[in-house]
């Protein structure tokens, strides 16, 4: 007994495909509009940033799975601790994950800092920065900022200054190091699809973090 008519079955197959010839044209669409509308914004060389009072490292696991170093982490530690260096900002905001106990990527980065340098008493901690989303949104609305530095790799600055840049915030961004080989392989075709789950939290979900809190004055 057939359970599904032949022409059913052509009309779903059908709807599958152009749900998914739309669903590519998205995400194609939202990688090229994040590019085009953040770079002015984004800086590769350090002497061309300027003086800013706060900067926000975004964050990221300290090793990989099989204990190995992560190079995003140092790539962007590095970065942190060159800009200070060089007076590119007075306050450095890490928000990161810290939704277990024995997980925690803003401590992590504090001592990775710390230990090349960069004074205690410039760095906060923002342990409610689950996703890129939450940590630009709440450096806005919860550290008060309306302009800051963004600090991580090309592809993830790119969509921190379009979220900041969308909702109204001057935020710049340096570039770290770029992590390129079959090391990075997996985090840019992921990077294609955050782009569109962004397009869609920003113009239609109106999406918030998934914490706010009490405002902290810096």
């Amino acid at each position: 007994m057939k359970i599904f008519s032949r022409k059913f079955v052509k009309k779903l197959f059908f709807a599958a495909f152009i749900f998914g010839f739309i669903s590519l044209i998205f995400i194609i669409a939202s990688d090229k509009i994040t590019t085009k509308k953040s770079k002015p914004f984004i800086f590769n060389d350090i002497k061309d940033v300027p003086h800013n009072n706060v900067a926000l490292l975004l964050g990221t696991k300290k090793d990989l799975a099989n204990g190995s170093e992560n190079r995003y982490f140092t790539s962007r530690i590095t970065a942190a601790v060159a800009l200070y260096k060089a007076g590119k900002f007075d306050k450095i905001i890490i928000s990161g994950d810290n939704s277990r106990t024995e997980y925690n990527e803003p401590e992590d980065m504090r001592q990775a800092l710390i230990s090349q340098g960069v004074p205690d008493s410039v760095i906060i901690l923002d342990f409610a920065g689950f996703r890129t989303f939450d940590s630009v949104i709440r450096c806005n609305k919860i550290f008060g900022q309306d302009s800051f530095l963004v600090i991580s790799q090309p592809f993830h600055n790119e969509r921190a200054v379009y979220i900041a840049r969308t909702k109204g915030i001057k935020a710049t961004a340096f570039n770290s190091e770029a992590i390129t080989g079959s090391y990075a392989i997996k985090v840019v075709i992921r990077e294609y699809f955050a782009r569109a789950k962004m397009m869609l939290d920003l113009y239609i979900l109106n999406t918030e973090p998934h914490f706010y809190g009490e405002k902290i004055a810096i």
